[in-house]
């Protein structure tokens, strides 16, 4: 079991290897012998080898005789062919992630070298591409999860790429949505609901949450991937802030990684919480019972929790009466 947890790594970087040599994309053409595959990513044929052999070793890749081939999975998330794609995720996590986990110790001892505001401009698009990525199947999950019928305009704070609003009002038509983001991101969001020719519904709003005024006049509000940004303190602010903009009666929707009392449960979210700590100097994971107190000390009340896809989960809550 030890050997097996401190070798981990190296299963990642060969899969990241992978992704990034285009195995997986070479592959999605049709089965290939090791000459074949080695043609059509251009390596050498020891490199394609010794990359195959291991994706093989690890489960994505099936090897008969001297042919290898996609296995399904690899097919579906990791060949380019299919919507879901996890390849950002894979390239942010190699780019981005995996260098700063190299000093975890660090970061948990002294906090982060950097945070992950402060990205250049070269990697901020690797980053918000790979966190869409990774959020694709709870964003697809959260209309189906919610009931949004009767709600109209939603604020989408912190809201990334826009995917989580462009999932919403494409299920709902009747809903409008202003995505709030600081403005490296907002440029991005601009882009990305352009191309899914939802302008006309999706507007972008460049500003800083817990800083700059919140618009008003909207009955949904959306907080998606953000409360593990901030300590228990500054997300009681950001809820309080909200909260002042906020019509009684109005939604608010929490999605992040939702942990039992124990913070050990869902698995995957116990080991985000060192993604967070390499990344935010007061990142962390949180459990649901602690969001559901800072909500009756910021004019909110909680409604109900329900899973999405993977370790994320959405608690739903209104504004309470002043």
């Amino acid at each position: 079991m030890i050997f097996q947890l401190a070798s981990g790594f190296m299963a990642a970087k060969h899969l990241f290897a992978a992704s990034e040599l285009g195995i997986f994309e070479a592959l999605g053409e049709g089965p290939a012998d090791l000459d074949r595959l080695a043609a059509r990513t251009g390596l050498t044929r020891r490199a394609t080898r010794i990359s195959a052999d291991a994706m093989v070793s690890v489960g994505l890749l099936e090897r008969h005789g001297d042919v290898y081939e996609n296995t399904p999975t690899a097919d579906a998330f990791l060949s380019g062919a299919t919507p879901a794609d996890m390849r950002p995720l894979l390239r942010f996590w190699d780019k981005i992630s995996f260098p700063s986990w190299i000093d975890l110790a660090g970061a948990l001892a002294r906090g982060p070298a950097w945070e992950i505001f402060d990205l250049d401009e070269s990697l901020q698009p690797i980053a918000s591409a790979g966190i869409e990525a990774f959020q694709a199947g709870p964003s697809q999950a959260l209309p189906d999860t919610v009931d949004l019928t009767d709600r109209h305009r939603l604020l989408d704070i912190g809201g990334g790429t826009g995917s989580w609003s462009i999932s919403l009002t494409g299920r709902y038509p009747h809903l409008e949505a202003t995505v709030f983001e600081l403005p490296a991101v907002a440029a991005i969001a601009n882009e990305r609901i352009a191309g899914a020719m939802l302008g006309n519904r999706i507007r972008v709003r460049a500003g800083d949450a817990l800083t700059d005024e919140l618009p008003t006049g909207f009955d949904t509000f959306l907080i998606a991937n953000l409360a593990h940004y901030w300590s228990p303190e500054t997300n009681r602010t950001l809820l309080q802030r909200i909260r002042n903009v906020a019509e009684p009666g109005a939604r608010l929707l929490a999605v992040d990684f939702w942990t039992d009392p124990t913070h050990t449960q869902p698995f995957a979210a116990a080991l985000m919480a060192g993604e967070f700590a390499v990344h935010l100097r007061d990142g962390d994971v949180y459990s649901a019972d602690e969001f559901t107190e800072w909500l009756s000390h910021t004019g909110w009340r909680f409604l109900d929790h329900k899973p999405l896809a993977g370790p994320m989960s959405v608690i739903i809550a209104e504004a309470a009466p002043a």
